[in-house]
């Protein structure tokens, strides 16, 4: 420990976003630079506690207290030794992550907890700038192959591990570009599509091969996949999406956020789906949500609503989320910020009851209701009917679980209670040498989550093809939290 007053004598602070009205101009990130020396006492705010439960709270196990003071003693190459000892991609969980581990910040119980997330990116971005992070090429080889379906963090995680375990390793991505979410799900100005490449590049100089545009199941079919692959990791994701069946919904106009934020990252100004001029209203108060906002302020929108069917959160931990579990607090994101200063709206404890039709099948207005909390199952209050105009909508509700096709149905995996594809410790489905990782087995998570069960996958496929494993394996648990 460093500095063993530095919690006391140092507020928590974070780099300054720029100005709104510079922001929206572009697809930049939204943050400035952060200057060192604020950064290092960012890190001497770490207690370096008897028991850290940042680790606990971190599924990847990060040893937070180790590479804060690292940093406070400028040894910045053993601090992203460190950190990546735990996580093949800092530069994503420092961007993209909701940081459960700040939550568990036992500093937080009853201050501000230690800016863990912003001390990460600062040691991955120094450590690229300075070519410390270079490929880590296996001593040896296999001659054992896997396919890894699905290139976001979890299909990615698995890919690196086992590439450096000396497996040959073949990601397939059905889109024509490797990153699942991460390449066009998360708009650019929350995280620039440079770090994904950065990092793609070391992945290829390791040997790991990419394959896109393949739809595996369709332009491969799982029987080709078995008979071509010693393993095979299904890391495709929870993209089956929830949808809102009220009178109206065939309008044109309507669109789920997965239809909407994908062509609008490959290209921002010129997408077919666009807001510019329009009354848009995203449904939904979450990330993607958010996501949605931002991208439609900058293409241009006339006015941009947000709908949220629960209450507004608090702005404290409430009595029933105590330290240190994952609390839902009212948050106060980019494009919140963006929303506000434009005059638009976030509505809370509402629903949609109908999309009302402009006389030539597109949508016009939204009608909603105001309704009563969960515990009165959403019930509409008389009286609160109203009627917004809305000429774009995005369905950002979150999703239901993986999609049900060809490869799923061919390969013969079983799924659990909750409709993801169901596996046991080692992450193994009960089709042998079949393994599934992330979101497609544990439901709609964090990007920390995807990753981590990429890298205890990775494990479990080592194992199967070796007979053993120096791979890391986190210690997940089987009951899926709250985050």
């Amino acid at each position: 420990m460093a500095d063993p007053k530095g919690f006391l004598t140092h507020d928590r602070e974070l780099p300054e976003r720029r100005p709104v009205d510079v922001r929206i101009r572009d697809w930049k990130e939204v943050y400035q630079d952060f200057p060192a020396p604020k950064l290092t006492k960012q890190a001497a705010r770490c207690m370096d506690c008897g028991i850290p439960f940042c680790h606990n709270g971190c599924p990847l196990g990060n040893l937070i207290p180790e590479w804060n003071d690292l940093v406070y003693r400028h040894d910045w190459r053993e601090a992203i030794e460190r950190l990546h000892a735990t996580n093949n991609f800092p530069e994503f969980t420092g961007r993209l992550c909701p940081a459960p581990c700040e939550a568990a910040c036992v500093l937080g119980i009853n201050a501000d907890p230690v800016a863990i997330k912003r001390v990460e990116v600062e040691i991955i971005d120094h450590a690229f700038s300075e070519g410390w992070v270079t490929p880590v090429v296996p001593e040896k080889k296999t001659g054992k192959r896997v396919a890894v379906v699905g290139s976001g963090p979890a299909g990615l995680a698995a890919a690196q591990q086992l590439t450096r375990a000396g497996h040959d390793v073949v990601v397939f991505e059905r889109a024509d570009a490797i990153g699942g979410l991460l390449r066009y799900g998360i708009p650019e100005f929350k995280m620039e599509k440079r770090h994904i490449d950065r990092r793609l590049d070391q992945m290829r100089a390791e040997g790991t091969e990419f394959r896109t545009s393949v739809n595996v199941g369709v332009d491969i079919t799982a029987e080709q996949l078995r008979e071509q692959f010693d393993a095979v990791v299904l890391s495709g994701g929870a993209t089956q999406w929830r949808d809102l069946p009220v009178a109206g919904r065939s309008l044109r106009g309507i669109y789920q956020a997965m239809e909407y934020l994908p062509p609008a990252n490959k290209d921002f100004d010129n997408s077919p789906i666009n807001a510019r001029g329009k009354h848009v209203v995203v449904i939904g108060g979450g990330d993607t949500g958010a996501d949605c906002i931002g991208t439609a302020i900058r293409q241009g929108a006339a006015s941009v609503t947000q709908l949220e069917i629960m209450p507004q959160p608090p702005a404290s931990r409430p009595g029933a989320q105590p330290w240190p579990t994952f609390p839902t607090l009212f948050k106060m994101e980019s494009a919140h910020e963006e929303l506000a200063e434009g005059g638009g709206d976030r509505v809370y404890a509402v629903s949609t009851t109908e999309f009302a039709d402009d006389g030539t099948g597109h949508v016009r207005a939204l009608r909603l209701v105001e309704v009563e909390g969960p515990q009165n199952g959403f019930k509409p209050i008389p009286g609160t009917e109203r009627e917004i105009p809305a000429e774009l909508v995005t369905l950002s509700m979150g999703f239901v679980g993986p999609e049900k096709g060809a490869l799923l149905e061919d390969l013969g995996v079983e799924y659990d209670a909750r409709g993801n594809v169901a596996r046991d410790k080692t992450y193994m489905t009960n089709v042998d040498g079949v393994f599934v990782a992330g979101d497609m087995g544990r439901g709609q998570s964090l990007i920390v989550w995807a990753i981590a069960e990429g890298r205890a996958a990775a494990s479990g496929v080592d194992r199967f093809l070796t007979g053993e494993t120096a791979l890391p394996y986190p210690i997940l648990p089987t009951a899926r939290p709250l985050v």
